[in-house]
């Protein structure tokens, strides 16, 4: 390597030994190392090296050109001067401020396409001096060192740079910002159309406007990395073609005087090339990093786009199918029923047939418009099971319809919820600050929101189109918590609360705290319309971390006086989504079997979780009603926060093996009708929790209650009147209240134990429910607790003295 650099001294008419060529020996021995050593090494000699190269070839110290400074701030130069990290560019630089104090030295940030400045790096955190849009600005350059930065108004900036070298980094550094801003400014002028900010099919917190904006974000990126490739292509085949004709230039020369300037151009342009190549390196780095991060996220939306083809290719040929054998179907019957296809064909009903698409997880059944000639002729079928709601009483006293206006507190969530992973949430105190301000029995009771789903339950004649309208009431209850993210207070034990609306809507409803650990509750509703509900439910919690998933435990039963039909069901799974970060959202996820016992029909009803990649509607639910030997009658459809349609089958065909190897059922069904849809929520619900209009008359404080009534309880009702500092410390002597009690009942179990002289093991709690008793359920087998009466009739009487004292 040394008598190659020798050689090329000579060539230039040096003596390798005399200190010029010496010099220029040892710079070239510099520049071949770092090049032999690997491109990532190049940097390194820069400022210096080349700089010493530069005086060795041409007697002074010559400035490095343009495309030398854009290599380096590609090449992340290791300078004394701060080099760009991705977007930002930092650093010292001079600022004109007036004729009597001249430049000034001030620090100045580069970061998203904005140039800001301040007297010292410690004013960055609270006084920014003045900032440019670099997408709007021009950049000039006066000499070596000055240059200006202007937007074409009040602002303008005359800067001076320590040396030509941190100039022209600096130039660089904002004409790749500017660049940058103003093509991210066009896409977004650009892409108001393409993405909408809200749609039905997204959960609150991740609808499409967050999605767009991530996939904008990305492409952005991805973008300004393959403008990058693209201009440094361009500088390598600009200085490629230059170090080409130079070296042509060179072989048709002889060895005379013009060889030595010859082969300096070509040393300088060779090393351009190099810098320039080593840049295009790191940028090709970087793009790979970048496509390698997502290219597994790409992978799978590649992955469900192809399924969900699939899925309609096996869609399409099973209404292929079906559509050829309607059609023989209609032309065989077409003498037999000419006078009934003549009034099919007149029924203007089958413009409105629904088709319902397969979902993505791969439905277990497609259904498909039945043949138009089955309208008209079971219309009067269908207008039986819809009968109408019974005529309201007027309400006997004015609800109220507002409650005070939730308080704007702060709260370290994580703080808290750091240590409760994995643990069960209804052991760990928590402030008043995450609850809402009603109790879990108050909660319980919003399950009679659509009471008249049961009402109309109730005068159906059939027992497939009441347990049509049993299905629908078990999915309306989860209306009411697609924004409620609040948490009830945990019942004490021994909390009761009821709801009396006989005079209003014909029920009265009852609810018992009556375990502590694990808490359960039971619920028994009676209704003057012929209709039982009766549940116990506990609440199973676990936080995951970023999410937090509630299980209830605990059948539900509906029995209709009329017909002794009795209905059970369970209730799916909720999971609270981003716990730590984001905003709050609730899905609900699982199936759910509706069942007659009387007449072994059911409903299966399935609700769909949320999917990124799923592009049919959020929340969904559908469902199938069958009669006991697995016949399908009515296929049921919606969403739980929104509605539920339910349609008659008329027919049923096995349909060809589908993505997953099984067969799909079709069905043909009539158009859809609905049985059920939410409320509209009261005005300003956001500021109140959300609540219903149900929901916010459930604190409201009324005379005759029972003194443990949940609107009793003073943490709570200091909650809702917005004194959470007071809540949280009676929140805290009710709790320690409870513990005192547990304790003594524990003392008294231990006393009859010694007593009796038992040698039983451990210490069962000996509590007694006050209004149900435990009881084996003679249906379903379960230990559970039934309401054994008296608590309307103490109310009558006024007489509570049985009942503990437990506020």
């Amino acid at each position: 390597m040394w008598i190659s650099c020798c050689v090329i001294s000579i060539l230039i008419d040096q003596d390798p030994c005399s200190s010029v060529g010496k010099n220029m020996v040892d710079t070239m021995a510099g520049v071949w190392a770092c090049v032999t050593a690997g491109p990532h090494r190049l940097p390194i000699m820069m400022p210096l090296q080349l700089h010493l190269l530069s005086a060795s070839l041409y007697g002074n110290t010559r400035p490095y050109s343009e495309s030398l400074y854009w290599g380096a701030v590609m090449s992340e130069p290791k300078t004394p001067s701060p080099a760009p990290a991705g977007d930002t560019y930092k650093g010292w630089v001079f600022k004109w401020t007036n004729y009597i104090k001249g430049y000034q030295r001030r620090w100045f940030v580069l970061s998203n396409g904005l140039l800001s400045y301040y007297r010292t790096q410690a004013e960055m955190g609270h006084t920014c001096r003045g900032t440019i849009n670099l997408a709007t600005a021009t950049i000039a350059v006066d000499d070596a060192c000055n240059f200006v930065i202007s937007n074409g108004g009040a602002q303008t900036y005359h800067l001076k740079a320590s040396c030509e070298v941190e100039r022209q980094r600096w130039i660089t550094a904002l004409e790749l910002a500017k660049a940058k801003a103003a093509r991210m400014q066009a896409e977004s002028d650009d892409s108001g159309d393409d993405f909408p900010q809200n749609s039905p099919s997204a959960p609150p917190g991740q609808g499409v406007g967050s999605q767009s904006s991530e996939v904008q974000s990305t492409l952005r990126t991805l973008g300004s990395k393959v403008d990058d490739l693209s201009t440094c292509n361009d500088l390598i085949s600009k200085h490629g073609s230059a170090l080409q004709r130079s070296l042509s230039e060179l072989d048709s020369l002889r060895l005379t005087g013009e060889a030595g300037d010859k082969i300096r151009q070509v040393t300088e342009r060779a090393t351009l090339f190099r810098i320039t190549s080593n840049a295009m390196i790191n940028a090709c780095r970087d793009f790979l990093s970048l496509a390698q991060a997502h290219s597994k996220r790409w992978q799978k939306a590649l992955q469900a786009e192809r399924d969900q083809r699939v899925r309609l290719e096996d869609t399409l040929e099973q209404l292929a199918k079906q559509h050829n054998h309607l059609e023989r179907a209609f032309k065989s019957n077409t003498s037999a029923d000419s006078s009934a296809t003549a009034k099919g064909e007149g029924s203007d009903e089958d413009d409105d047939n629904e088709f319902f698409d397969a979902v993505e997880e791969a439905p277990e059944f497609i259904t498909v418009p039945a043949d138009p000639h089955f309208h008209k002729s079971l219309d009067e079928q269908l207008t039986s099971i819809n009968p109408e709601s019974p005529q309201s009483m007027e309400p006997m006293r004015k609800r109220r319809t507002k409650i005070p206006d939730k308080p704007n507190y702060s709260l370290n969530l994580w703080s808290i919820m750091k240590n409760c992973i994995g643990k069960e949430l209804s052991k760990i105190p928590m402030p008043v600050n995450f609850n809402e301000p009603i109790s879990m029995l108050q909660r319980l009771s919003e399950d009679l929101e659509y009471y008249e789903l049961l009402d109309k339950a109730a005068k159906c004649q059939s027992s497939l189109e009441q347990l049509c309208y049993v299905a629908a009431f078990s999915v309306s209850s989860y209306s009411t918590t697609v924004h409620r993210t609040g948490k009830p207070f945990n019942p004490l034990l021994g909390e009761t609360f009821e709801l009396d609306r006989r005079r209003e809507t014909g029920y009265r409803s009852l609810c018992e705290q009556v375990s502590h650990h694990p808490p359960a509750a039971a619920h028994h509703v009676i209704s003057d319309r012929g209709w039982t509900l009766r549940q116990e439910i506990a609440v199973a919690s676990k936080f995951r971390g970023k999410y937090l998933s509630i299980m209830p435990l605990g059948t539900i039963h509906a029995v209709f006086n009329k017909t002794n039909h009795h209905y059970t069901w369970k209730k799916v799974t909720t999971t609270v989504h981003n716990i730590i970060v984001g905003k709050l959202w609730i899905d609900q996820s699982g199936e759910i079997d509706v069942i007659n016992h009387q007449t072994g029909d059911r409903c299966h009803l399935k609700f769909a979780p949320y999917s990124y990649f799923s592009r049919d509607v959020a929340r969904k639910v559908t469902g199938v009603v069958m009669d006991k030997d697995g016949k399908a009658h009515y296929i049921l459809s919606g969403t739980w926060d929104e509605k539920m349609e339910f349609s008659r089958v008329m027919q049923s065909t096995m349909g060809e093996n589908g993505t997953e190897g099984r067969q799909k059922t079709v069905y043909q069904t009539l158009k859809a009708k609905e049985l059920w849809r939410k409320n509209p929520l009261p005005e300003g619900a956001e500021t109140m929790y959300f609540f219903t209009h149900l929901a916010l008359t459930l604190n409201e404080p009324e005379e005759g209650v029972a003194p443990t009534d949940s609107r009793r309880r003073p943490d709570q009702r200091l909650m809702e009147e917005g004194q959470w500092d007071e809540a949280n410390a009676e929140k805290q002597r009710l709790e320690e209240k409870q513990r005192g009690v547990r304790r003594e009942r524990e003392r008294e179990a231990v006393s009859q134990r010694a007593a009796s002289e038992s040698e039983e093991g451990t210490y069962q709690d000996n509590y007694t429910a006050q209004w149900f008793e435990r009881c084996e359920d003679p249906v379903t087998g379960e230990s559970t607790h039934i309401y054994k009466g008296g608590y309307w009739e103490a109310k009558e009487r006024g007489s509570w003295e049985s009942c503990p004292e437990i506020y």
